[in-house]
């Protein structure tokens, strides 16, 4: 059996991803332009990130985009504003990114449609359920919440 702290150390982890050059410059057709390594460090979002980014974007997509990548992204650490001046290709290549290392197969469309609701009756089921407390339950990533309730949900059917 998984220990609370083993369920949680997902959300802790980072990642080094390298940025493609045609990405980070799609002038260059591929050929190196900056001469350096093009790496970025992410973390994967947790739930408590994803509530934030729900209540402060409301309805706007590319927001919520911006949002997410903002809240991911470690080295370089970079504001709000200056990730909405990153280029359009760049910042859809970080949120593939960030949404791979949360385990999110959705959208970012998607994912701020569905948010709100079903992620606070999953935070509630899997508290109580487990025994978790608030906090730990909003450290979780969305994967590790889809994975934990795919797995209440089959122990419920095969008892």
């Amino acid at each position: 059996m998984l220990s609370v702290e083993d369920l949680l150390a997902g959300g802790s982890l980072t990642y080094t991803v390298e940025v493609p050059e045609a990405v980070l410059t799609p002038q260059s057709n591929g050929h190196q332009v900056l001469g350096k390594e093009r790496t970025v460090r992410l973390q994967p979002l947790r739930v408590q990130d994803l509530q934030l980014i729900a209540r402060a974007a409301k309805e706007n997509d590319s927001l919520t985009a911006t949002l997410m990548v903002q809240r991911a992204l470690v080295e370089p650490a970079l504001t709000v504003p200056q990730v909405a001046a990153l280029h359009v290709g760049l910042v859809q290549f970080l949120l593939d990114q960030v949404n791979q290392i949360s385990g999110i197969t959705t959208s970012a469309e998607q994912l701020s449609t569905a948010l709100e609701a079903p992620l606070a009756r999953a935070a509630f089921v899997l508290a109580k359920s487990f025994g978790w407390t608030p906090q730990q339950v909003s450290e979780l990533t969305l994967g590790q919440i889809l994975l934990h309730l795919q797995m209440l949900k089959e122990h419920s059917s095969n008892p």
